[in-house]
This record gives C-alpha cells, sequence and structure tokens, in this order.
C-alpha cells in the first residue's frame, strides 16, 4: 500500500518553490541578457530602455555626452530618462568609470552614480539611487554622463 505522505510533502515543496528549479531561456536572468551584449573592452558606454541590456540601445559612444535630451552626441532626445540599464566596455586605466549625472551638464551636486569597468554592467537601475539626491532612484533618470576617474566617486555613488 502507498503512502499518501510521500505525495502531500513533494506537493507542499512546489508549492513553496523549494522543488528542483526548471531552466528555460524565458525565466533565463535579466544580466544573462547583458551578457550576451557585451562586446568586450571597447571602448563606449552604452544604455537600453530595459532592464537587462533589453529593449531599444539608447546610444553608445566613447564619448562625453552633455544632455541626453538634445539632438547632438550619441545619446539624443529619446534617451533623455530612459535609461534602465546601462553598461561600460571603456578601456581599463585613466578615466574608465562613467559617471551618470540626474541633471544635463554633469552637475554631479544634483545627483550622480559611477560605473567602474570591473562592474561592466548594471542590469537593472531601479535597486539604486543618485548619490547627493537622497531617495531618486536612478531608472529613467539620466541627464547627461561622461568619463570620470575612480576618485571622482565618492563611496556611496556606485552602481551595482
Amino acid at each position: 500500500m502507498r503512502r499518501p505522505g510521500t505525495a502531500v510533502i513533494a506537493i507542499a515543496l512546489t508549492s513553496l518553490g523549494l522543488a528542483a528549479p526548471t531552466t528555460s531561456a524565458a525565466a533565463a536572468p535579466q544580466e544573462y541578457r547583458c551578457q550576451q551584449e557585451w562586446p568586450g573592452r571597447d571602448g563606449n558606454v552604452r544604455a537600453w530602455t530595459d532592464y537587462g541590456c533589453d529593449g531599444n540601445l539608447l546610444g553608445a559612444t566613447p564619448g562625453d555626452d552633455r544632455f541626453w535630451g538634445d539632438s547632438s552626441g550619441a545619446f539624443q532626445t529619446i534617451a533623455y530618462k530612459e535609461a534602465s540599464s546601462v553598461m561600460n566596455s571603456g578601456f581599463i586605466g585613466g578615466r574608465d568609470v562613467v559617471a551618470f549625472y540626474y541633471e544635463k551638464d554633469y552637475q554631479y551636486q544634483n545627483g550622480y552614480v559611477c560605473l567602474a569597468p570591473g562592474e561592466m554592467w548594471a542590469d537593472n537601475l531601479t535597486d539604486n539611487y543618485f548619490y547627493n539626491r537622497p531617495g531618486q532612484v536612478v531608472n529613467d533618470r539620466i541627464g547627461s554622463h561622461r568619463w570620470v576617474t575612480a576618485s571622482e566617486c565618492a563611496a556611496g555613488s556606485w552602481l551595482t
């Protein structure tokens, strides 16, 4: 005679999410897409409209962009305050950190965050906040960016 206890335990574990995980491309973490988009060290900063380096590519450039909301530079009009994930594939050494600013013209006093080259990307900007702008989530709030040295970034300003 079979014991119903085994079936009950299996159902309980499954309902708690403790059963063996299944894998599928649809269930892949956001980070996986960023890994696919990683070009290697090509000297650029990139941003996307969606989490996980997905959606529209808002721009890619080895340079600075003083205003993501104008019609010049790599990040133009549509990019203004639309980024949900960013990537630093810049070359290592010197100005290899990307500083993203809440305002145009690199106004650090109004809020900024930094992305180190070793971090490579931030796949979900909803869990990051601007330094110098308490409570302001980075997601959909970037107004400009420039390349800086690590010493130009405060301890609490790093994207993760």
